[in-house]
């Protein structure tokens, strides 16, 4: 069975929220992402205070911090949208929502693996899960305690216990309890949910890319001349000039080798045709819309009545040097 071509295509939205442009969506998405890594650098300065930090952890602070730094640095070229600066800030939006995938599965696999080693304790009345959340490990990985009382010698008002930790013999039992309990699965039904407006974002984030990409590629109009040149018509296999190819004004140095291994990935979402749109006509006509290229509202039909013949009458010119008296 032959997957159908459009399954496999990137989704496309034209709004966020179906009620705000992309840009807007854009902004809003990139100030949450600030927002979301500036706890790199309170994880950064938890360490002045003595906090302790394993390796794994560190290194999530580490990358937040430069996310952080990244991410503000591109936040002003949306309102500029500046295609080179756009189409990375996507990508780099992208490339961020599957490291934090990774670093959320490991966290939350350590932790069940946690929870499971103490599936009887009350956290409200003992600090052993608190101690051991996170990557730090269990001082004891036992399922249950037995306590063992011995006798003592002379009268004495009680005895002596002695707990004996049993070894846990079923750790797959204990895990699949710790995982399917009602608090973890609330856990991870709110984590799915944000995980799934995450991947909304990511096609948002790509769109007002595209979109930014696009209308350069209409206000340089390159691929118009291309479509007037060879007067055929387009269809949505035909792409548009790549604008960072090398010679280019944005093909360029370090910019222009990224830009093209940026859009090597999917020529066809960046530089194709959406379905029953002429790409080469839209770059000449409904692209430049937005640019202000378009040519004056009624200049066809002008152009049409002069052709044909119905146009008003030329002016006729007086020969005679002088009008009679």
């Amino acid at each position: 069975m032959i997957t159908p071509s459009h399954i496999l295509e990137i989704p496309r939205p034209k709004t966020f929220l179906r009620t705000m442009s992309l840009r807007t969506g854009a902004e809003i998405i990139t100030f949450l992402q600030v927002i979301n890594k500036a706890s790199g650098v309170y994880g950064l300065l938890a360490l002045l205070t003595g906090a302790y930090i394993d390796g794994w952890q560190l290194s999530m602070y580490l990358y937040s911090t430069v996310a952080l730094l990244a991410t503000v640095y591109l936040y002003k070229h949306i309102r500029l949208q500046s295609p080179f600066e756009s189409v990375l800030l996507a990508h780099l939006y992208a490339l961020d929502s599957v490291i934090n995938a990774l670093y959320t599965a490991f966290f939350g696999i350590a932790w069940f693996y946690t929870l499971a080693s103490h599936p009887d304790e009350d956290s409200t009345l003992s600090p052993g899960l608190s101690d051991n959340a996170g990557f730090t490990s269990p001082q004891h990985n036992v399922s249950h305690v037995d306590i063992v009382a011995e006798a003592t010698e002379g009268m004495q008002a009680g005895q002596n216990a002695v707990t004996i930790g049993q070894g846990t013999g079923n750790a797959g039992a204990g895990l699949s309890n710790a995982v399917f309990q009602s608090g973890s699965i609330m856990s991870i039904s709110l984590i799915s949910g944000f995980w799934a407006l995450r991947v909304y974002f990511v096609f948002i984030m790509l769109a007002f890319a595209r979109q930014c990409l696009r209308q350069h590629i209409a206000a340089n109009a390159s691929s118009a001349a291309w479509y007037n040149s060879n007067n055929m018509q387009t269809t949505a296999n035909d792409l548009a000039e790549n604008p960072f190819l090398e010679g280019k004004e944005e093909g360029n140095g370090w910019k222009g080798k990224l830009g093209r291994v940026m859009l090597s990935g999917a020529p066809k979402y960046w530089l194709g045709a959406d379905e029953g749109e002429d790409w080469m006509r839209g770059v000449g006509g409904k692209f430049r819309k937005t640019t202000q290229l378009e040519q004056p509202l009624g200049f066809s039909e002008r152009e049409r009545r002069r052709r044909s013949g119905t146009g008003p009458p030329v002016p006729q010119l007086n020969l005679n040097p002088e009008l009679p008296r």
